[in-house]
């Protein structure tokens, strides 16, 4: 049976790793991506709810023990986890917080492992890709990512074009490797998307890899946001009632909201990745949703417009995904463009 104890000091754990993620490079970026650390917390709960089970009754005592721990607790919680994970091992949410934990206490190397194994029971986790890369640089002597890591990034973005982390690293794979114009292109994508803090921190950055590929300082006209073109496109996403009613669905599971080229290629020339318990969804489309740089919503005069739930989590179309009726749109467009979830078409 699992201790209350137990199960308070691996709540610890849990926190412990939040504080490693508010310290990642983007602990500052967009909104979604400081809701997505905010909200890490509970999800990590959930993980360890899943491996060590519900305590059956919380006393006095064991809270009181619980509420200043000290590192032989931990490293007993940690022992408890790998003993689960060894004798139930297809549980990539587990392995994911081991790795999290290790890299929280400076243990690169367990924590390169760890993820490694969450890999093998989930490869199509575009945030697991990307955590697993950067364990493998934190565990290098150079700390830098091999063509391994650098692999993972790329399947995180092709997962997830909007996956802020993974292109990060990608950049920084770039300039690590000389690639400095490369790096440009990259960075540069992704400043659209942060708030004006961060935007300016990686502005610098992209300055310093400008002067490395021999290019001018980053123009200031460039760092307009999105909104000042005037081409957003404001989008409402709804789940149809009475499909909720029959089908059963998981809170968290993935919305993708597209705006891409009518009969063109399927990428998307701005896409955001939203839960299914947020619908309704009111949002606006803009270039800081573009996932390539050379492919922008305002070069556009008309666009169609879709939201699919994505049984994968991934972006791509798969088998099991629910999409809404596409909606072509001339911009710039006065209306919103209203998308509703399984709802049948006549």
């Amino acid at each position: 049976m699992v201790t209350v104890a137990l199960f308070y000091a691996l709540l610890l754990v849990g926190a412990i790793v939040v504080g490693a993620l508010v310290a990642a490079p983007l602990r500052k970026g967009s909104p979604k991506l400081f809701i997505g650390i905010v909200v890490a917390l509970p999800v990590l709960l959930l993980a360890l709810y899943q491996v060590v089970g519900k305590p059956l009754m919380l006393d006095r005592e064991a809270v009181a023990a619980a509420s200043s721990p000290n590192p032989q607790s931990i490293e007993q919680a940690i022992v408890e986890l790998r003993e689960e994970l060894k004798r139930n091992p297809a549980q990539p949410e587990g392995w994911r917080l081991l790795g999290r934990t290790y890299a929280s206490m400076g243990r690169y190397a367990e924590s390169r492992e760890a993820f490694a194994t969450a890999l093998r029971h989930a490869p199509d986790d575009p945030d697991l890709l990307v955590e697993a890369a950067q364990a493998n640089a934190q565990a290098s002597p150079d700390h830098r990512f091999d063509d391994a890591s650098f692999a993972m990034l790329r399947k995180a973005m092709t997962l997830d074009p909007e996956n802020q982390r993974a292109q990060w690293f990608i950049g920084v794979v770039q300039r690590q490797r000389g690639l400095d114009a490369d790096a440009v292109a990259t960075w540069e994508a992704l400043l659209p998307r942060l708030d004006p803090e961060t935007a300016a921190a990686l502005r610098s950055q992209i300055d310093v890899a400008r002067e490395a590929a021999g290019m001018a300082p980053l123009p200031a006209a460039t760092q307009a946001t999105p909104a000042a073109t005037g081409r957003g496109l404001r989008v409402r996403v709804a789940l149809d009632p009475d499909f909720a009613s029959r089908v059963r669905l998981r809170g968290d599971a993935t919305v993708f909201v597209i705006a891409r080229r009518p009969d063109g290629p399927p990428m998307p020339v701005a896409v955001e990745r939203h839960a299914l318990q947020d619908l309704p969804l009111d949002i606006v489309l803009d270039d800081g949703d573009s996932p390539m740089p050379t492919a922008k919503l305002s070069a556009l005069q008309d666009v169609e417009v879709l939201a699919r739930l994505s049984a994968s989590g991934s972006a791509n179309r798969g088998e099991g995904d629910l999409e809404s009726a596409p909606v072509r749109v001339t911009l710039p467009a006065d209306a919103p463009v209203e998308l509703v979830l399984g709802k049948a078409t006549p």
